[in-house]
């Protein structure tokens, strides 16, 4: 796997150290809603998950990359392409930056910006989708940045603590970016 470098981030693969970075973000149920995610994770599951991570995008239908700041390697997020599509040349894209106090700051962009890129001009893709909630504003911004545009609200599609959320689809053909 290549390295996808940014001037001030970077992409890369996940590692074997980054069992205990995967294990708090599966589990931080305050991202759950955002990461479609219903169960904790144990620290087996997340380590065999990260020994299965070397498989390719084509075998696996999936590639998650931890967002790095610097050389020192921690992760401070994960960017995803999951269902990945060959046939059709498309794939939905996702990003959550862990702490708080790294949002806002432009690494989200970055790190979008540097998988756009990837997918369109390494694995040509002919588009990317992302599944937003309407509520998620940061997202949204963050999304229509790079021409994503809203093609369909899903109707009552994510039951959150008791209520239900529309959920948006965002689109991006190649030829728009």
């Amino acid at each position: 796997m290549i390295t996808l470098k940014g001037d001030s981030i970077y992409l890369r693969a996940l590692e074997p150290n980054d069992l205990e970075f995967v294990y708090a973000m599966e589990n931080d149920q305050s991202i759950w809603e955002v990461s479609n995610t219903n169960t904790p994770y144990s620290r087996f599951l997340v380590k065999q998950y990260l020994e299965n991570a070397q498989q390719d995008i084509y075998e696996a239908k999936q590639l998650r990359l931890a967002i790095c700041q610097d050389e020192d390697f921690p992760a401070v997020g994960l960017i995803d392409l999951f269902d990945f599509d060959p046939k059709n040349n498309r794939a939905g894209i996702g990003i959550v930056i862990q702490a708080v106090e790294n949002r806002n700051k432009s690494v989200g962009t970055k790190a979008v910006e540097l998988l756009i890129r990837y997918a369109f001009h390494h694995l040509n893709l002919h588009q990317l989708y992302a599944n937003i909630s309407v509520e998620n504003a940061a997202s949204i911004a963050l999304f229509t940045k790079f021409g994503f545009q809203c093609i369909g609200v899903k109707k009552d599609w994510n039951l959150i603590n008791g209520a239900y959320h529309d959920e948006a689809i965002y689109q991006l053909i190649k030829q728009q970016f």
